[in-house]
């Protein structure tokens, strides 16, 4: 079995899992004081129906959690893994749907 990894490039502001040595996805983030916003998450088609993306999404959010920032989710999949998913030591900021007041 190939060895799958995740790991966090601050360079480019990603989450990056790799199969092998292929890029197979990541997970966009934005840095703010107190704060990681998610923005984007891609699965390269090569690599989809693998579960990569759920395996990504539990090791960004968990690394995020550690670092005692919030988690502000953006990008569509991580907000549905938020919802399906605990991950221990989280803050979540749940971003305001303009017209939801």
């Amino acid at each position: 079995m190939t060895d799958t990894t995740v790991t966090r490039n601050d360079d480019a502001s990603r989450y990056e899992i790799t199969v092998g040595d292929v890029l197979a996805g990541f997970a966009e983030f934005d840095l703010r004081p107190g704060a990681i916003r998610f923005t984007h998450t891609e699965i390269d088609p090569a690599f989809q129906g693998r579960g990569l993306a759920g395996v990504l999404a539990k090791a960004a959010l968990t690394d995020a959690a550690s670092s005692g920032d919030a988690i502000v989710p953006l990008c569509p999949y991580i907000a549905k893994y938020l919802e399906t998913h605990e991950i221990p030591g989280a803050e979540i900021r749940w971003p305001k749907v303009p017209g939801s007041d």
